[in-house]
């Protein structure tokens, strides 16, 4: 009961905090962009289940439930020619529970620079990119309950513009023993609103064109809007409906709340053999209109090279509508 009710209120300190944000528009929509090929393979129905390093991403109290040290290496081929990488690390300090780190970089590629007087390009490059480093902290209260979050540093610049803030991810994770019944909640990206500023955003003006001589040529900077973070509160449940020594199926069902749009469904599933082979199926942003998102789908592989030391390699497929699909794949090491 008490667990259940930690759930609900959760649930109504998420629903007061989004209720004061603007829908459409929020900064840094980069964090809610998915993170490892075997969550993303399962539709993003993963915050119940989020037992591996991807789990600092996903739930930071899954973290606490691996029980085992990993690294992860994450990339993903976006469209037009974006590129998306994800790294992280955990280390289980037993009774003192989890500690991991990880870093998400968005880089967009070079572009080229046009003016009024050259619109066809000056001949110059410019870029952008998007950086989070995060540390996770995650810990069992008992054998069933687990509790975490993370601190993260945000950074979008383009050109030579930035924003920073800092935001926090908070997560529970509660397993039952009825066929291996999970319920998980995530609140990710509470923090500082966003603001750019940099030297692009200095202008010369004369602050009294009425009066003559008095100086025309004042350096002013620009002032930007600000813009939350793109907050999302997910609620999740997951469940083995089989659970033997070779045959492992797994379901998975995911509610999302975001601040920057609709509510939607993911649903994902998966299944392992021998616990060597994975193979993953789901669908993401159901009931959400407009939605580019869709049918996903991939395989993995878990290599034993010891009784405590694993190499994982996974892929993911990822349907997008009009920018046709992506692609996903990472390399892992358990130890």
């Amino acid at each position: 009961m008490r667990i259940i009710k930690f759930l609900c209120g959760l649930l109504i300190i998420n629903s007061v905090v989004l209720s004061q944000t603007k829908v459409g528009s929020t900064a840094a929509p980069f964090l809610n962009v998915g993170v490892g090929p075997r969550a993303l393979a399962m539709g993003g129905a993963f915050v119940a289940t989020a037992n591996d390093v991807s789990a600092l991403y996903w739930n930071p109290a899954g973290a606490a439930q691996a029980m085992q040290n990993g690294a992860m290496f994450a990339y993903t081929n976006w469209f037009a020619d974006i590129k998306y990488n994800w790294t992280g690390a955990m280390l289980n300090l037993g009774s003192l529970g989890t500690v991991g780190l990880s870093l998400q970089y968005l880089d967009y590629g070079k572009m080229e620079i046009t003016t009024i007087r050259e619109f066809e390009g000056t001949g110059e490059k410019f870029g952008a990119h998007d950086v989070c480093a995060s540390l996770t902290y995650g810990y069992n209260l008992t054998e069933l309950f687990s509790v975490g979050g993370s601190i993260k540093y945000v950074s979008q610049s383009i050109w030579n513009v930035s924003a920073n803030a800092v935001g926090f991810d908070l997560g529970v994770l509660f397993k039952s023993e009825f066929y291996g019944l999970r319920i998980g909640a995530s609140i990710c990206n509470f923090g500082a609103d966003m603001s750019l500023s940099g030297k692009d955003l200095l202008v010369l003006v004369d602050i009294s064109q009425q009066l003559s001589g008095n100086n025309d040529q004042i350096l002013a900077s620009l002032r930007t809007d600000t813009y939350p973070l793109p907050l999302l509160f997910r609620v999740g449940i997951a469940m083995d409906a089989i659970n033997s020594s070779s045959h492992r199926l797994t379901f998975g069902v995911d509610a999302l709340h975001p601040n920057d749009n609709s509510e939607a469904l993911n649903v994902g599933l998966e299944y392992g053999f021998n616990n060597l082979l994975f193979i993953r199926g789901g669908y993401k942003s159901l009931f959400l209109e407009n939605t580019e998102e869709g049918f996903t789908a991939g395989i993995g592989l878990n290599i034993e090279l010891g009784s405590n030391l694993s190499l994982l390699f996974d892929y993911a497929y990822q349907e997008f509508g009009v920018f046709k699909n992506t692609q996903h794949f990472s390399v892992g090491i358990k130890f």
